[in-house]
């Protein structure tokens, strides 16, 4: 099965290196004859980023991309511009294989707040940074069967394009640098600074479908302040996207299938605003004023499960006669209110740098059922409303900064060291306020109670909880020779809910000559439990498939998540969380052959040990169960199975990332610009904690980490492989962007061997790799831009699901697409700058 991914990195490394050498021969000959004097625009072009200082894993002054000692890219805000999206997330999806953001749909608080992964990992082990400072976590926590299950993750949405100048991405740990998160990586995000220019743009467009149009405008430009002591840059952006809908129609029989296509199975409808402002002031010569926020408001509708009525050949309920005889549809209206502020001072002192700052940031989601009816509710009142409001829930973040370095000269050694150190106080708060009462009634009658599609929060789920942590950090860096360049740095953090803990990291790099070196680097790092595992608590609605682990028959039922340190979970096992503690190893090799062609290959090595995750589902409806609970005082659940968090075990993640780059410059016939990136990633669990004593002795069939969870959520249910070959070909005003971008197998697989029937249809689903081609067409007119294109021009869609997987065949797609399922996406923008 995994054969043919053994082989795709050798070949995307044999392919750059033809690329380079055939992709012109004229080029080549002049780079063989006379390179030094040779004329090259695009080359001194390429030759300036990799000369482009970064900030993101060191804290030296002057150290640049080229001269890096760990892995990191930088995109620019052309680069993102040329994806053709008008989300963030999907457009660094498009340029760093590594990255994965699928397309959940039907999927509740997922369809709101998409995950997105790096290195296969969860989407909260990856730290965002604004400016460099810690962006706050999103409210909502992804708890049902899709990517990154069980985690809360930041809302990269939140973050307008149009405010990006760029985006350093490093493929490192670097939790001694930054703190808790940062196991996979880091994405920094550099914002637009100064008074000079600005760009406004309109985009709109539709999937080949004939749904799912959208449009957006976008501002962006700066304001002078004082005698050019300072400037003010503003970001504007609004947007709006309707939704797409892939479903099919129930195909029991000739008579469900009479009913047509019901369910929905899509993109949400979303509209959304943002504004973003960027400031610095000088005080005086040495001291600097900064600051920079951020508000957005997001509001979206995505669908639940249809509900049949009185005309299906099995009506469901009686109840919803006088609302909705021909049944209906839930929808889910999530309102997600963004806000955050950064101001600090900045400066220089004998040769200090320092920075102090404080960060406060929160998102506030508000959640509401639209075209529903609660059934328990009609039966005892004999009236349901139709919308709900289903409660509210918030996660703020405040953080204060104190962040100092120099450059010292050291006796013994031929180049300075760069001591930094420094302190941060960091405190986040989870909240949940509980929704209307019609929203989650329940009654005593024993009829499904709560909003149908999804249950709004009760007073029991309602919580206010916080926490602290104090964090001190020094930082080393030199080289030590001309040649050999080392970086050394630990941080101790100090959590008011579960202690100590301290990491480390050592990187390194030597240059052989001047375009060939190798690096490496090692390092520890952890991830602090969110409060959202810590104190997160629902009652949702869910299909569970044939086989699925808490042993109920294939349908919809009440799923319940509790907190951990909730009564109910105690009794069935549940422990304090303890924090995710990782290793990370990485070797990689740097090769800039010629100042047109440059390559680089990572390869790394991840352990991670205490992995948080759901636990698999327990069964509340078996009789030994009930009874127990019962003589513990809990009674009328309104759910059929329960869930929690829980250390499930260990984890270890390999893979490799290659990236190259060629610019060929055939001068008055213009410039072609090529790139091959790459990465191969295979994540395994390696060990499983021991299941609860108690629901041993219950003789619950539970598993701490079923199958589905062991064998896909944490490994597999993300493209191993992915490969990016994009080409840019400019001239005079022209210019042609094409992106041919392969997805490598996924697979979805059923919760336990036991429950394999191949005979049912209960089997696993690997869906083929894809090949998805982006095209693209832009002409510059003066000050003005106009561009064409098409995202996935051949229509190309993932495998459709088997029959199991498939809810009688209403939703035909996996929710674990990385490309989605929409097809092809047609647009147009215009810009004009100055």
């Amino acid at each position: 099965m995994n054969k043919p991914h053994r082989t795709l990195l050798p070949t995307a490394l044999a392919a750059a290196v033809l690329l380079a050498l055939a992709s012109t021969p004229a080029a080549a000959q002049d780079n063989t004859s006379s390179n030094a004097t040779t004329t090259n625009a695009a080359a001194a072009a390429k030759a300036k980023q990799l000369q482009t200082v970064i900030v993101t894993g060191t804290r030296s002054s002057d150290r640049t991309v080229s001269s890096s000692l760990t892995p990191i890219d930088v995109v620019s805000a052309q680069v993102l511009q040329q994806t053709g999206t008008t989300d963030l997330p999907t457009a660094l999806a498009r340029i760093i294989p590594s990255l994965n953001f699928p397309r959940p749909a039907a999927a509740d608080t997922a369809d709101t707040q998409r995950p997105a992964q790096l290195r296969g990992l969860s989407p909260d082990q990856v730290l965002v940074l604004v400016n460099g400072k810690r962006w706050h976590p999103g409210a909502i926590l992804l708890n049902n069967g899709v990517i990154g299950r069980g985690s809360q993750p930041v809302d990269l949405n939140t973050i307008p394009l149009s405010a990006i100048d760029h985006i350093e991405v490093l493929r490192d740990g670097a939790s001694a640098q930054y703190g808790s998160d940062a196991i996979a990586g880091v994405i920094n995000v550099i914002l637009k600074k100064g008074a000079k220019g600005g760009d406004v743009e309109v985009s709109g467009g539709q999937y080949s479908a004939g749904d799912g149009r959208q449009w957006l405008g976008s501002a962006n430009f700066g304001i002078p302040l004082g005698n050019d002591q300072g400037w003010l840059r503003l970001a504007l952006e609004s947007g709006n996207e309707d939704n797409t809908n892939r479903a099919g129609p129930d195909n029991r029989s000739p008579a469900w299938r009479a009913l047509g296509v019901n369910f929905r199975q899509g993109d949400p409808w979303v509209h959304s605003n943002n504004v973003l402002l960027n400031t610095q002031y000088d005080i005086t010569p040495n001291v600097q004023f900064y600051a920079f926020g951020h508000y957005g408001r997001r509001n979206s509708i995505s669908p639940a499960f249809f509900r049949y009525g009185l005309n299906s050949p099995s009506p469901r309920s009686p109840l919803m006669a006088s609302m909705y005889p021909d049944g209906f549809l839930p929808l889910e209206n999530a309102d997600s209110t963004d806000q955050s502020l950064v101001a600090g001072l900045r400066g220089t002192l004998d040769g200090w740098r320092w920075d102090v700052s404080a960060n406060a940031g929160g998102n506030r989601v508000s959640y509401e059922t639209q075209n529903s009816m609660n059934f328990a509710y009609f039966h005892d009142f004999g009236s349901s409303p139709t919308v709900f409001h289903d409660g509210i829930l918030k996660a703020n973040q405040q953080s204060f900064d104190i962040d100092i370095a120099k450059d010292l000269q050291v006796g013994w050694l031929p180049n300075a060291v760069t001591v930094a150190f420094g302190t941060e106080y960091l405190r986040q708060s989870y909240q949940i306020s509980p929704g209307d009462l019609p929203s989650w009634y329940v009654g005593t009658s024993g009829t499904p109670g709560g909003a149908q599609g999804f249950a709004g929060w009760q007073p029991v789920n309602a919580v206010n909880a916080a926490r602290h942590d104090v964090a001190e950090y020094i930082d080393l860096e030199t080289n030590l020779t001309d040649k050999l360049g080392a970086s050394l740095a630990v941080r101790h953090e100090d959590y008011s809910d579960f202690g100590n803990t301290t990491s480390g990291s050592l990187s390194a790099r030597y240059d052989f000559t001047d375009s060939f070196a190798l690096r490496g680097s090692a390092s520890t790092g952890f991830r602090a439990p969110a409060l959202g595992q810590e104190y997160f608590s629902q009652t949702s609605s869910l299909y569970f498939a044939n086989g699925n682990s808490a042993g109920l028959p294939a349908g919809i039922y009440n799923s319940g998540l509790v907190p951990v340190g909730s009564q109910i979970a105690t009794l069935l096992g549940a422990e304090a969380l303890k924090p995710e503690k990782s290793r990370n190893y990485t070797l990689g090799a740097v090769w800039n052959p010629t100042g047109t062609l440059n390559l680089s290959l990572d390869v790394y090595q991840i352990y991670i040990d205490n992995r948080i995750a759901l636990s698999g589902a327990i069964s509340t409806t078996s009789p030994t169960v009930v009874s127990y609970l019962a003589a513990n005082g809990i009674s009328n659940l309104n759910y059929s199975s329960v869930n929690y968090f829980t250390n499930a075990g260990d984890t270890r993640t390999r893979g490799v990332d290659f990236v190259g780059s060629y610019v060929s410059d055939f001068g008055n016939a213009g410039t072609l610009t090529s790139t091959l990136t790459a990465n191969y990633n295979q994540n395994k669990v390696t060990s499983v904690k021991p299941n609860p004593a108690v629901l041993s002795n219950l003789g619950v069939n539970f598993v701490r980490l079923n199958r589905q969870d062991i064998e896909g959520y944490l490994a597999n249910s993300s493209p191993r492989s992915k490969l990016i070959w994009n080409e840019l070909y400019t001239v005079g005003g022209w210019s042609v962007n094409g992106t041919l971008t392969r997805y490598g197998r996924y697979t979805s697989y059923v919760s336990s061997l036991a429950s394999y029937n191949p005979a049912k249809g209960i089997v696993d689903q690997t869906f083929s790799p894809k090949w998805i081609f982006d095209l693209s067409g832009s002409y510059r007119w003066q000050d003005w831009t106009f561009t064409l294109g098409v995202d996935n021009a051949l229509n190309v869609h993932p495998d459709k699901n088997i029959a199991n997987n498939t809810n009688n065949g209403t939703l035909p797609y996996s929710t674990f697409s990385p490309f989605g399922y929409n097809g092809a996406y047609a647009y147009g923008k215009v810009r004009y700058s100055w």
